[in-house]
């Protein structure tokens, strides 16, 4: 009979670690909801946010820019921010329009949402000056404050593109300042300047995934 209640009550406390391993576990689910992106190669790693694996990831480092208002953006602009950050030029007939379009898509989703801001860095630095930025945002409606288009120097900024943002799919090229840079990517940066995703920003499905994602992160 004691061997029985024993058992019953080894059997109880088995039940019960169970249990409680299997919410420790959605617990940690929740906090890797997204993926953490170290690399150019956009290798997904899972990890708990409060890890030391997560604090120690890759972070994008500070920079001096100018937006399209004349205000100098830095790092510490998107201090506890989430945002998503592209690269474009005024000019550009190609895809720059459509992913334009999809940025406001993105600004109307969140438009009063302080949390989450907008970064579009122009790759054409010697012509899109901030005077020609600021009537391209006027024209598109960008919110000041919200969505930020930014100049500055072009070593600066593809020094961003490519070392920090790994925005370019050209694993393994090596390529300098006079070698263009374009892409269609959008790339989701959270409050602790950790990359999170990666979207194509001419497709529609991949911008409401990205919506979706932003809002996971908050």
């Amino acid at each position: 009979m004691k061997l029985y209640r024993l058992n019953s009550l080894f059997t109880a406390f088995l039940l019960v670690f169970t249990l409680l391993g299997c919410n420790n576990k959605s617990n940690s689910e929740k906090e890797s909801a997204l993926p953490y992106y170290g690399e150019s190669s956009f290798t997904p790693k899972w990890l708990a946010t409060d890890s030391k694996e997560a604090m120690e990831m890759h972070r994008i480092p500070n920079f001096s820019l100018i937006n399209q208002n004349g205000e100098v953006i830095t790092r510490n602009t998107f201090k506890n921010k989430i945002y998503v950050a592209d690269f474009f030029f005024t000019s550009c007939s190609g895809i720059c329009p459509k992913m334009t379009s999809n940025m406001s898509v993105l600004q109307e989703a969140f438009k009063t949402d302080d949390d989450v801001l907008l970064l579009s860095h122009t790759v054409t630095p010697e012509t899109d000056t901030v005077e020609v930025l600021n009537e391209y945002a006027k024209t598109k409606g960008v919110k000041p404050n919200k969505w930020h288009l930014v100049t500055g120097s072009r070593s600066e900024i593809y020094n961003l593109g490519r070392n920090a943002y790994f925005i370019e799919e050209d694993l393994g090229e090596l390529k300098t300042d006079d070698d263009f840079l374009h892409t269609e990517n959008f790339v989701l940066i959270d409050k602790n300047q950790h990359i999170r995703g990666i979207y194509n920003g001419l497709n529609k499905t991949a911008i409401q995934q990205l919506i979706a994602d932003i809002k996971t992160l908050k």
